[in-house]
């Protein structure tokens, strides 16, 4: 956040208008043309630049001011500080179509850097960047004069392969990278030399300069890195950071080895693998893998630097963020030569057995997990354990750093976004992956919104045969997850002096309370698992799920709530792709089970619900047989009526799938008693809802549920016409109950017309037996047709046109 004093300077910058700006331009351009450009032409500049750069839409000056201030910024004889202003204002205001500059005659390191930078800045131009890369590289090959450095060059040439890599040749990738090899490894060791200020006390001897120092405070023994500290640095140890810098960069653009890299100059593997004993030999490498053994030789130097114990905080952060670079540089060298992944595996084991144990280092275990990914096959060659080994890596990480860190919001971002990067390739190496998904869902339990995109790309590869169930708990649970996360920070923050004893006869009054006692500690642990426990049953949560629900208002744990609808759509989207009939037959048990044991956020039931309906329907397309498979469950839950109240949607859609599939034409097994069960059963629930009753006590039920119970109930006549007189009587009797006061006073006028037209067209159909049997119950041979698809399609018009020809009296039924 800006200051005060800052904010007011933008708001006024953003309120010049298009006039006062032009104005104060033609001061501007008249201080510039000025005998002495002095501090009223730093500060008017600093004024311009500002305002340019205060608002998101592009300012326009004059041509006439653009070319001064470009003339301003190539004149010899400029001071340095109105040369940066002049190119930042001029960056500021590209693409510009006056740019006149060039960088082709430019000797000058600094005026080169501040020009190539206004050039870049035009856009990706691949003309003007390839003849910016041009410049750069033509002016470092050279030997630059004295008091001219190339420091300022590197940030620019890094800009220059971001934007267009194939603007270099390889002949000048060759320049530059032997370059940066020298840069890397033979950077001096001794401090740089503080400039004398000219002052009147200053000293006019010269000291010697001392040498550099570890991040301990030792002195250095071995060459320069960025991690070597000093008070002042040489112009060759900037470079060293500088090259350090775009390393990694430079090696995935131009580090891959040529078609005949590995026979130039008659050397064999044998060569590579001794080049670190001796600078001779090393120096008989061709440009680009020389590059790489100073480059491999330069992350061994920062990972055995990183081993020190900084006297300084920021050093520390430094050490860490160099060792995830170092590692990461590492992979990229072993990826381009294979010769190298021997030599760094031995010396990456070391690493992960002394720093995974600190959770300070956490972020650099994903590159060090990565190195073994990428390497897995190249690891086994040498011997077996070097695969175990990496298994060892896979199932810390997966098992401490999300059941420690899952509260880390970047270290959240960065561990799902690796396990999403490398998802394809854990699901074919390794099953710590697939086991560990309990512990995954924690970083999105706690990060909710942020995540949700990066899971919705991981999910696929989590879901098998072997965790579907699993995960599907998981998600209806994620809320009640966030919950307990929660109470297990706060219970884990809390100070020894406040954790009183518990009495396991006493029941816990507060979630902080329940986290410790006996009665819910295994129900706590069942949910914070960090491993996949299919065997346990999540049954058990039920009381938990009602203790916490004094957390369910909690702005985390809403957010993670709304995000269980999308990946549970997901979820069945993925599992429809590989389900067979006992997989679905669980999963439709459990929705039927799991649907009235949820976390109590109203919203959240509500979506979830609506969710769950609509994948019903599409888990009984999927195995229709299911209906007579799981008669049983199916009765119990149509059964009961207290569901339409609660799962009215649930309700209705497995009540359509029962009308729908519980036919001889899907499932042989189907018989008449099977047909006759479900009549009565749903017959019960329908006369239970429909009975009329004293006005006070008439309980208001979905219009949409009452229509489906009549479609349902004469379906199943359709299929066994002994039933077909019951469910006549009982629909004529529907004009009674629509008609009843105790009923309009509950339900909407057209709510009510809607299941009475409904009830008249049901039973005209079934005036025709034959009609109502095709239709509702097609043949084997028909079932699955075209032709039979359009009748279900248009059967409401169909109904209409019956009852048409069935009734003379629109709306007319007998009493």
């Amino acid at each position: 956040m800006f200051t005060a004093a800052a904010e007011s300077f933008l708001k006024q910058a953003r309120e010049i208008r298009e006039e006062e700006l032009q104005r104060f331009a033609s001061r501007v351009a008249a201080v510039l043309q000025g005998p002495e450009l002095g501090p009223e032409a730093a500060d008017c500049l600093q004024r311009l630049h500002l305002t340019v750069a205060a608002t998101k839409y592009p300012r326009k000056l004059d041509g006439e001011f653009v070319e001064l201030l470009q003339t301003v910024l190539c004149s010899s004889k400029c001071p340095e500080q109105i040369q940066v202003l002049c190119a930042a204002i001029l960056r500021e205001m590209s693409p510009c179509n006056d740019l006149i500059l060039s960088c082709d005659e430019i000797q000058d390191t600094k005026l080169l850097s501040l020009v190539s930078s206004v050039l870049l800045a035009q856009g990706n131009k691949k003309a003007e960047v390839s003849a910016v890369g041009q410049r750069i590289v033509k002016v470092l090959e050279r030997r630059l004069p004295e008091g001219q450095s190339a420091r300022y060059l590197l940030p620019v040439l890094s800009n220059v392969i971001s934007l267009s890599p194939e603007s270099l040749t390889e002949e000048q990738t060759n320049v530059v990278s032997k370059k940066m090899a020298d840069w890397l490894r033979y950077a001096s060791i001794h401090q740089g030399v503080a400039q004398p200020s000219g002052g009147f006390f200053s000293n006019p001897r010269t000291r010697q300069p001392g040498p550099v120092t570890e991040v301990d405070g030792a002195i250095a023994t071995d060459f320069f890195t960025v991690l070597s500290v000093g008070q002042y640095y040489t112009q060759d140890q900037w470079l060293n950071v500088q090259a350090f810098s775009m390393l990694r960069n430079w090696l995935l653009c131009y580090g891959s080895k040529t078609p005949n890299s590995e026979d130039k100059s008659g050397m064999d593997r044998s060569v590579t693998s001794m080049v670190s004993t001796t600078s001779t030999s090393s120096r008989l490498l061709p440009p680009k893998e020389r590059l790489r053994e100073k480059a491999f030789e330069y992350c061994q130097r920062l990972i055995e630097q990183s081993n020190r114990r900084p006297l300084k905080k920021d050093d520390g952060d430094l050490q860490k963020a160099c060792l995830i670079e170092a590692v990461t540089i590492m992979d990229i060298i072993c990826k381009q030569d294979s010769s190298y992944v021997y030599r760094a595996v031995s010396f990456l084991k070391i690493l992960h057995g002394r720093i995974c144990g600190d959770a300070t280092y956490a972020r650099a275990l994903l590159p060090i997990a990565q190195f073994f990914l990428n390497h897995t096959m190249c690891c086994v060659l040498p011997g077996k354990m070097a695969a175990v080994d990496s298994d060892a890596i896979y199932k810390h990480l997966f098992t401490d750093i999300p059941a420690q860190l899952f509260h880390n919001p970047s270290l959240a971002f960065e561990f799902v976004q690796f396990c999403k990067d490398n998802s394809q390739l854990f699901t074919e190496t390794s099953s710590i992956f697939r086991q560990s998904f309990p512990n995954l869902f924690k970083f999105l339990a706690w990060n909710s919104p942020p995540l949700i995109s990066e899971f919705v790309d991981l999910l696929p590869f989590l879901l098998d045969a072997g965790t579907a169930i699993e995960i599907f708990h998981l998600l209806l649970d994620l809320p009640c997850l966030t919950a307990a996360l929660d109470v297990q920070l706060r219970s884990g923050a809390l100070p020894t002096s406040e954790r009183a004893a518990i009495d396991p006869a006493v029941k816990p009054a507060t979630c902080l309370e329940a986290f410790r006692h006996p009665l819910y500690k295994s129900m706590f642990q069942y949910l914070l698992r960090t491993k996949s426990a299919p065997e346990d049953a999540p049954e058990r949560l039920i009381p938990l799920r009602q203790l916490l629900g004094s957390l369910a208002s909690s702005s985390r744990v809403v957010q993670c709530a709304e995000t269980v609808p999308v990946l549970l759509e997901l979820f069945f989207r993925v599992v429809a792709e590989f389900a067979d009939g006992p997989l679905i037959n669980q999963l439709v048990v459990l929705l039927l089970h799991r649907s009235d044991q949820l976390y109590e956020i109203p919203a959240f039931k509500d979506d979830v619900y609506r969710v769950l309906s609509s994948q019903l329907v599409m888990l009984c397309k999927l195995h229709p047989a299911l209906v007579v498979e799981l008669s049983t469950e199916i009765l119990e839950f149509s059964g009961t009526v207290s569901n339409i109240q609660n799962k009215e949607a649930i309700f209705t859609h497995m009540v359509w799938a029962v009308g729908e599939y519980m036919s001889v034409s899907y499932d042989k097994r189907c018989t008449v008693e099977q047909i006759s069960r479900f009549f009565e059963t749903l017959e019960a629930v329908l006369f239970e809802i429909t009975q009329l009753r004293p006005l006070a006590s008439t309980p208001s039920y979905a219009p949409r549920a009452i229509s489906v119970l009549m479609a349902t109930l004469t379906k199943l006549a359709a299929r066994s016409q002994d039933l077909i007189p019951r469910v006549s009587m009982f629909l004529s009797k529907m004009r009674t109950f629509v008609q009843s006061p105790a009923v309009t006073s509950v339900y909407c006028e057209e709510d009510l017309e809607e299941i009475l037209i409904r009830a008249t067209e049901l039973m005209n159909l079934l005036k025709m037996p034959s009609v109502a049997q095709f239709v509702f119950t097609p043949p084997v041979d028909v079932a699955s047709t075209r032709f039979q698809r359009e009748v279900n399609d248009s059967l409401p018009f169909a109904l209409r046109i019956v009852t048409r020809l069935l009734e003379p009296t629109p709306g007319f039924m007998p009493g």
